[in-house]
C-alpha cells in the first residue's frame, strides 16, 4: 500500500519550483524576443518613413523646378539665338524682383524681371529667431540656417474649377494672373502677363493663343509642424493665388522632418571664347565669332551648361546678372527621423554644398538621438538651358 502511494505522489516542491523557474525563463526569453522584434520593426518603419519623406520632398521640388522658365512657348528676346543680329533685345531684366510685390505695383519692368528670372532665392540666418528677408508675411517661423527658393513658370489652367479655368469670365470671377504667348507674327506684343488683355493669336493668326496660369511658389522650412514649439521642422510651400487680389496665399505644410534645405544655382556665364556673359552682353545684338553666315556659339551668350555654382545669401545676394543665367539648380535636403533611436547619437557632419570648403557649408553634428539622411538632386532648367544651345 505504501509502495503504491509513493509511486503516485506527483511532483515534489523542489521539482515544481524548478519547473516554474524554467517556465519563467522561457517566457522571459519570448518576451525579450518579442520586444526586440517590435523595436526592430519600429526602427525599420521609422527609417523607411525617413527615406520616403526625403524622396518625396526631392521629387516634389524637382518636379516644380524642372518647369521653371516655361512661358507657354514664349522665348525672351535675350535668349532667342535665332533673333535679330543687328537689334539688341528689349526684355533684358534689370533687377532682382521682390517676389511678393503687390500686384497693383506690377509695371512693365517688374514683369520683365519675373519672366527673365525663373528662379531666385536667399538664406535664413543662423540666429535664434530668424525672419525671412523677403515675403515676411508669407514666410513665417522659418528654420534657422536654411534656404528659401522661389520658382516661376506658366502652368495649365484648372479646367472646370469655376474660378480659375481660364474662361472668358475669369476677370469677373477670379482676378488671377495669367500668361498668354503670341504664336502669330502679326501680333505686336509677344507676351501678356496679367489679369486682362488676352488678345494674342495662335499660329494661324485667327484663333486665340492658349492662356495659362501664372505659377509662382515659395519653398522654405518652418521650425514646427502643427503647433509652434513642437520642434518638428517642416518643408513648406506658399503658392501665388487669389485672396481678394492676386497674391501669395498662406503657406501649406508638405513634408515633416525636413531639417536642412540648401540651394545652389548653376550659372551659365561664359561663351566658348571665355567671355563672361552679363546683362550688358545680353542687351547687345547676338554676336557670332565666325560671322553671321556660320552660326557656331555666340560670343556674348552661354551654351546652356553651368560654369559655376553659387548660393544666394543675405550676406552675398545673387545679382540679376547671375539669376538671368541660371540653367541648373542643385538641391540639398536633410531629413530627420520622426523620433529618436535609443542608444543612437548623431555625430555626423552633413555637407550641403558642391565643395564644402567653409564650416558654414556643413550642418551638424547635432549630437542627439535622431537619425538623418541627406538627399541631393541636380535639376536642369530645360526651358532656359535649351534656349541657350546653339541652333
Amino acid at each position: 500500500m505504501n509502495k503504491t502511494l509513493r509511486t503516485q505522489r506527483g511532483f515534489t516542491l523542489v521539482e515544481l519550483m524548478i519547473s516554474l523557474v524554467l517556465g519563467l525563463l522561457i517566457i522571459l526569453a519570448l518576451l525579450t524576443m518579442l520586444i526586440n522584434v517590435n523595436r526592430n520593426n519600429s526602427e525599420l518603419s521609422s527609417t523607411n518613413r525617413l527615406i520616403e519623406n526625403g524622396r518625396f520632398a526631392v521629387q516634389l521640388l524637382s518636379s516644380d523646378v524642372a518647369h521653371a522658365g516655361y512661358w507657354s512657348g514664349h522665348v525672351p528676346e535675350f535668349d532667342n539665338l535665332t533673333g535679330s543680329t543687328t537689334v539688341g533685345p528689349t526684355d533684358v531684366p534689370t533687377a532682382v524682383p521682390d517676389p511678393c510685390q503687390a500686384f497693383a505695383a506690377w509695371d512693365a519692368a517688374y514683369k520683365t524681371n519675373l519672366i527673365g528670372m525663373a528662379v531666385q532665392g536667399t538664406d535664413i540666418l543662423d540666429v535664434s529667431s530668424p525672419s525671412a528677408p523677403v515675403c515676411a508675411g508669407v514666410v513665417t517661423n522659418p528654420q534657422r540656417n536654411t534656404d528659401l527658393l522661389v520658382v516661376r513658370h506658366a502652368e495649365p489652367c484648372l479646367v472646370g474649377s469655376g474660378t480659375d479655368d481660364c474662361s472668358d469670365t475669369r476677370a469677373a470671377t477670379s482676378p488671377h494672373v495669367y500668361v498668354q504667348a503670341s504664336r502669330c507674327g502679326d501680333d505686336t506684343t509677344t507676351l501678356v502677363l496679367g489679369t486682362t488683355g488676352f488678345t494674342l493669336k495662335a499660329g494661324d493668326c485667327t484663333a486665340d493663343a492658349p492662356i495659362r496660369r501664372f505659377s509662382s511658389s515659395i519653398y522654405y522650412v518652418r521650425d514646427h509642424a502643427n503647433a509652434a514649439g513642437d520642434g518638428i521642422p517642416t518643408l513648406m510651400r506658399a503658392r501665388f493665388g487669389v485672396n481678394g487680389t492676386p497674391q501669395f496665399l498662406s503657406a501649406q505644410a508638405l513634408v515633416e522632418g525636413v531639417q536642412g534645405f540648401r540651394v545652389e544655382y548653376g550659372v551659365d556665364n561664359r561663351s566658348d571664347t571665355a567671355a563672361t556673359v552679363d546683362l550688358a552682353a545680353l542687351a547687345l545684338p547676338i554676336a557670332w565669332p565666325t560671322g553671321a553666315t556660320v552660326l557656331n556659339t555666340p560670343t556674348n551668350r552661354g551654351n546652356g551648361l553651368p560654369d559655376e555654382y553659387i548660393r544666394c545669401s543675405q550676406a552675398t545676394p545673387c545679382t540679376a546678372d547671375q539669376l538671368v543665367n541660371v540653367t541648373v539648380v542643385k538641391l540639398y535636403v536633410l531629413v530627420r527621423a520622426e523620433r529618436t533611436t535609443p542608444g543612437h547619437t548623431d555625430t555626423k557632419q552633413y555637407c550641403l554644398a558642391s565643395s564644402c570648403t567653409n564650416p558654414t557649408d556643413y550642418m551638424g553634428p547635432f549630437n542627439d538621438g535622431y537619425k538623418r539622411h541627406l538627399f541631393t538632386q541636380t535639376i536642369r532648367l530645360t526651358n532656359v538651358a535649351t534656349r541657350r544651345e546653339t541652333p
